[in-house]
């Protein structure tokens, strides 16, 4: 079990994420392949078009924006099925099918030939309440768990990754432990680690290694 990095209140935790929160939109958008920089990142959050990208990749990353303020809001809301979908609303507004309704239809993953099986509302609140019963042991490790677990589900059309890491996030954020994002050079390592958790259960623990070496940080801690 992965132990807590960071012993933060919610405040300090939040303050931290509002400081980079350009930060996390830029390396989200990375990672969807969204080729921009942190400069652009920053002149879109503040309200500016960028005239290589089109303009779907713009509304990916004003939906980022939108979304972790939704997270930063409602940094106290308790985590259920609605509070989910909501998020993935955000994300996939205007360039989603169906943003913030679970997918009804069978999808195909890229580099592997796993399949998802069919998300339900059933499905969905038994991982919530999973994770919710066990948060009390370790934090950092429980949420690092939800998070792999909720990619693993596809519950939405599109938009899984961002959906989950930002839920990863507001759990993190409200329990002190850190900010959790993926660098442009850590990208590679962590889709080949995430294919071989879809492909494979018990990869999970290597998945999780990797991100809580990696992903997870904060400036100020008691560590």
């Amino acid at each position: 079990m992965l132990k807590d990095k960071y012993y933060m209140s919610t405040e300090e935790n939040v303050l931290y994420a509002k400081r980079n929160i350009v930060d996390s939109i830029w390396k989200s958008a990375n990672l969807e392949g969204i080729l921009v920089t942190f400069s652009e990142a920053q002149a879109i959050y503040d309200g500016a078009n960028v005239g290589h990208l089109r303009i779907d990749e713009i509304q990916a990353i004003n939906n980022l924006k939108h979304a972790w303020q939704f997270v930063i809001y409602s940094i106290n809301t308790p985590i259920d099925l609605k509070f989910i979908q909501s998020i993935h609303a955000f994300v996939g507004s205007n360039i989603v099918e169906q943003p913030g309704e679970l997918r009804k239809y069978d999808v195909s993953m890229g580099g592997t030939k796993w399949k998802p099986e069919l998300p339900t509302a059933e499905k969905m609140n038994s991982l919530i309440e999973e994770y919710q019963s066990s948060l009390s042991t370790n934090a950092t490790d429980t949420i690092l768990t939800f998070m792999c677990k909720l990619m693993k589900m596809q519950a939405f059309n599109d938009g899984n990754k961002r959906t989950s890491m930002l839920v990863a996030n507001h759990e993190l954020i409200k329990n002190g432990k850190g900010i959790l994002s993926i660098a442009d050079e850590d990208r590679i390592e962590f889709g080949t680690r995430l294919i071989k958790y879809y492909e494979n259960e018990e990869s999970i623990e290597e998945l999780k290694q990797f991100l809580y070496k990696k992903c997870l940080d904060v400036v100020n801690s008691n560590t």
